[in-house]
């Protein structure tokens, strides 16, 4: 009996080691506008959603906002709502006309309900291009949840939601909006991606704690309809005994992690130009954890808070760079004007429309 036993454990103990961890980087279905951001500040319920909530980013406390009035303060948020995400086309095919046709748009699946579409206009030359379909800005990884939120705004305020712990701190953009966190080796990444028969190909760009760039390729997207495309990570070692093993210490190292920085798709010169569609769901990873969750004796962080000290800085750098960025783009916005038609011009009789 004992013997039976002994092989039991073992054996679950190996089937558990075969299991590696799960997470959704990205979800474009909690990505949907759900929130009114108005021209003028003011938020009206009548009016349609153009942001979302749960990632909404005030950048008006940014010191390049410093001279701007209180109503221009209020206008300076944004988000990552499907249609805010950019596109950005490679050098040599970046005219305005290509430019203007290229943009996201929110789009509803039977299947999936709310997904990302994406519209690419490729040059009609017969050469290499490129398009990166990128966050309107970097997401960032140490932006902490305030006291009450519930979970980035999708959860009950009591941990269950899609938050992590009881609404009192946590990234705001982990569990779906870009972040993942303690992610060591990864194994495996997924895209849940709807073709249309185009034979471009697509890959996935990572960043992780180090701002490392990784570009991860999921092959082409020559097909009719969903597919989950799938990358295995060829430098995976299964075999624990073959591994190069190191102690590192546990503290104060951050907690590594991988956020999503877009999608880039590649058109070959012998590729048709011109528009290109497809649509997204979400992104999914499996990885080896860095740290593994164990009982500690003593409470590290809270006697000498060095990891919370580190990632204030970093978060109040990434406000920096995510605020200066957006503050140039409002700026340009209030520059640009609205009339579209010109004046008509008076007449002798005064009422400018020539009778």
């Amino acid at each position: 009996m004992k013997k039976m036993l002994i092989l039991v454990v073992i054996a679950s103990l190996v089937a558990g080691s075969l299991f590696a961890n799960e997470a959704v980087l990205i979800d474009f279905g909690l990505l949907a506008a759900d929130y009114r951001v108005s021209a003028n500040g003011d938020e009206d319920e009548d009016d349609t959603p153009n942001e979302n909530q749960a990632t909404l980013m005030d950048f008006s406390n940014v010191r390049f906002a410093g001279s701007f009035t209180e109503d221009q303060r209020r206008m300076m948020r944004t988000s990552l709502a499907i249609e805010n995400w950019d596109v950005e086309l490679a050098s040599s095919a970046r005219t305005i006309f290509n430019q203007s046709r290229s943009f996201t748009r929110e789009a509803t699946s039977r299947r999936f309900g709310t997904v990302m579409g994406v519209r690419v206009h490729f040059p009609l030359e017969p050469f290499h291009s490129w398009a990166l379909v990128r966050p309107p800005f970097e997401i960032p990884a140490f932006e902490q949840r305030e006291e009450g939120e519930n979970g980035n705004g999708n959860g009950n305020g009591n941990g269950n939601g899609n938050g992590n712990g009881n609404g009192n701190g946590g990234s705001r953009f982990e569990n779906g909006f870009g972040v993942v966190k303690n992610v060591g080796t990864l194994r495996a990444v997924a895209v849940n991606v709807h073709g249309m028969n185009f034979p471009h190909t697509l890959n996935v760009i990572l960043l992780d704690h180090n701002g490392t760039r990784r570009t991860v390729p999921m092959g082409n997207l020559h097909f009719d309809g969903w597919a989950e495309l799938r990358w295995d990570n060829p430098a995976y070692i299964q075999e624990v005994r073959n591994r190069d093993l190191r102690i590192s210490p546990l503290y104060p190292d951050s907690m590594p992690f991988v956020k999503f920085g877009g999608f880039e798709i590649r058109r070959d010169a012998s590729h048709r130009g011109g528009d290109f569609i497809t649509y997204f769901k979400d992104v999914k990873i499996l990885f080896d954890k860095a740290v593994l969750d164990t009982d500690r004796d003593i409470d590290d962080e809270g006697i000498w808070g060095i990891i919370q000290e580190r990632e204030t800085a970093r978060r109040i750098l990434e406000m920096e760079r995510f605020g200066q960025t957006q503050i140039m783009r409002h700026i340009e916005t209030q520059r640009q004007g609205t009339q579209t038609e010109f004046t008509p011009t008076p007449t002798a009789d005064g009422n400018g429309n020539g009778e």
